[in-house]
Order: C-alpha cells, then structure tokens, then sequence
C-alpha cells in the first residue's frame, strides 16, 4: 500500500501568536488555525460584544484589488457586474455594497464587499472560497483588470457599541464615518483601510492593517478596557441573532438570491426593466425569481423551549407527517434572547411569519415558530 500523503499544515494569521498569548482555545477554521473561544468563554464573548467591543480576528478572509486597465474605475465595477446581480456602478467613492459571485443554475458561488477606493475596486471575499474566487475574477475579468490578492494584510473587526469611541482615539475620521463608508484612513501612525460595517448587526469597523503591523494595532485596541478578543463561537452565535448568511451554510451554489431571502441587495438597474439589467450567471433564473418568487425561501425559526436546534434538522409541517419539508441551516442559543434561534428553508407558501413548524429531534418533534429577522435589532451608524 503506499503511505497516505500527511494533511498540509494549518496556516497561521499574523495574530496567531497574540491568540495563544491571550489564552485562545485553537481550532482549525478554513485552513487556518483560529481561536474559538477565549478563557471568558463565547457567552461572555458574545454579550460583551452587545454591551461594549469585541476584536476579532477575520485576517482568513480574503482581499483582493480590481484595478482597471483602462483607469477608470467605472470600467472595473462594469465588468464586475458580469459576474454579480449588484449595481457596482453605482457604489460611490468611499462606499462598499454586499454582493454574491453566482453561476450559471443563479446559485451562490460566495457572498462579499466591493469598495470604491476611488481608482479601484476593494473586494473582501470568504476564506473557504479566497483561492476558488480569485481564480473566477482572473478567468473572467484579465482583459479589464488587474486582479492582486493582497495576502500581505490582515483583517481586523471591532464590533460593538463602544467600537466607535475605541477606534475615535486612533482614528480621527472614524466619527464621522457611517454605515458602508470605507476607504483609506490613519489609524494611530499606520496607513489601514477602514470600513464602518461587520458580521455581527452591531455599529462597528473593519480595519485591513499590513501584516506586520496588524499585532501592534490590535494590542492598541484592547488597551481599551472596554475591548475583549472574541472567537470564532461568539462570532457565530452574534451573526446569527442578526440573520446574518453563513456562506456554505445558509447559502451556497445550490441557493438563488431569491431563496436565500437576499433580494433587497438587488439594485433596480439590474432587474429586468433596469438600466442595465441582467449581463450576470444565471440572469435568467434570478430575474424571473425576482418577478415570480422562488419555490422555497430562508426563513428565522424561534424553537419554543430551550432546547436549541442545530443545522441539519428536517422540518415537518405538522407533529405526524413523514414529508420533509425543509430544513434548518444554522441553530444555536442567543445569549441576547436568552432563547435558541435558528434560520433555515421552507417552501415559499409557508414561508409565513408567525406560522409553526416541527423539527425532528432526538426522536421528538419540536415546535419553532416562523420569526423575522433580524432576531436582535442592528444597531448600525446610519
């Protein structure tokens, strides 16, 4: 038999070592070793977050400059919407607009940001996906831009009611910034790109810092007694309570905008009528969703009890039928709530809020009621 080749070893973000200093528990995440709690524990992690700040670690995530050949940077957002539904023309200097790679059935291939930087595009796209994407724009868009992975920085995410006063003392734009603008600033004496937005419905930022100034500046921030590191566990349960997609989990490419619930990132310019409409994978298919409904939806789901109820779950429309009619995509327990939530998908017909569903659990059926999200109000800087 020939020897099984080893797994290749986990790569490591420039705060590695701060992470194993501050006492992080190391799990692996994406190919990167990454810490998922910390000795307060995601509990503790998660509320703080609401209450005060949390930094986290996204430095996994990949970052990638679209610089147009022609020098213009509206040469770059058009060929851009070739490969997404979103009006990138549109995205002023100094903001940033969430938008989705899709392929050619209308799945997801990933969600990201896209910033105007004012002579290029900014994109920030998922770890598990960097390498796949990278290799899609290179495909795809080499004859009108010059696409550069910028391994050379991490990214940093302080979230929380307290991030703005935090970053105001190293940061003097970060007050007047507001949801969605982004661009070059100062932070302390080092040149970072800062965007007012995060993955957690909390006012916060996202700082992209070069590499080997990234350890420095997170030390700074939590300086602040109102600033704890947060993981990878407390990350998830806040994204969850905001209704936020977990790429992978709640959308992927066997999901359309549409199912996913994410039609209101749609601009009008690219539905069917609008100045530009279609031009992107799967135009077909997600335009006649937007105008017919899809045949299933994502949908927040409030167990009644305690008992939280995990990914993978069937869902039944009542406590006696065989039919699976859907199934629960991310679950957990809202420390916010002090109750479980979950987000998954039902058939567009029941997609209703305030209707009940079962799931199977340990053999049982548990009721959960159909809820809107956000479950936890966002407290964005509009």
């Amino acid at each position: 038999m020939l020897a099984r080749e080893p797994e290749p070893s986990l790569k490591r973000t420039p705060l590695h070592a701060l992470h194993v200093a501050s006492g992080g528990k190391m799990v692996p995440f994406a190919g990167y070793d990454m810490p998922v709690q910390y000795s307060s524990g995601v509990l503790r992690e998660h509320l703080h977050t609401r209450s005060r700040a949390g930094l986290f670690d996204v430095s996994h995530m990949g970052q990638i400059a679209l610089r147009p050949k022609s020098g213009k940077v509206g040469d770059a957002a058009l060929a851009l919407e070739r490969l997404v539904p979103q009006d990138i023309l549109a995205v002023a200097p100094g903001r940033q607009r969430y938008a989705q790679f899709t392929n050619a059935a209308g799945g997801l291939l990933d969600d990201l940001m896209v910033a105007n930087f004012g002579d290029h595009l900014f994109l920030v796209v998922n770890a598990a996906c960097k390498a796949e994407d990278e290799a899609h724009l290179r495909a795809c868009l080499s004859d009108a831009c010059e696409i550069e992975s910028l391994g050379n920085r991490a990214l940093i995410a302080l979230q929380g009611p307290k991030a703005g006063s935090v970053l105001a003392r190293l940061c003097v734009e970060a007050p007047v910034m507001r949801f969605m603008d982004t661009g070059p600033r100062r932070v302390a004496d080092i040149d970072c790109f800062v965007s007012r937005s995060g993955y957690t419905g909390e006012d916060g930022f996202e700082i992209s810092v070069p590499a080997e100034q990234a350890e420095r500046l997170a030390r700074m921030l939590l300086a602040s007694e109102d600033v704890l590191p947060i993981g990878l566990g407390a990350r998830d349960s806040l994204r969850l309570e905001a209704g936020l997609c977990l790429y992978g989990h709640d959308i992927d490419t066997s999901t359309t905008p549409v199912e996913g619930a994410l039609e209101w990132s749609i601009q009008k310019s690219r539905r069917n009528g609008g100045a530009r409409a279609g031009g992107f994978a799967g135009a077909d298919k997600i335009l006649g969703q937007l105008e017919s409904g899809a045949p299933r939806r994502r949908v927040g789901l409030r167990p009644e009890g305690r008992a939280p109820v995990r990914e993978g779950a069937a869902l039944f429309a009542d406590e006696t039928s065989t039919e699976q009619i859907g199934a629960v995509t991310s679950g957990g327990f809202g420390p916010s709530l002090n109750a479980p939530v979950a987000m998954g998908y039902l058939p567009s017909s029941l997609a209703v809020s305030g209707g009940l569903v079962f799931a199977e659990l340990r053999g049982q059926r548990l009721p959960l009621r159909i809820a809107a999200m956000p479950f936890v109000p966002n407290t964005y800087k509009r």
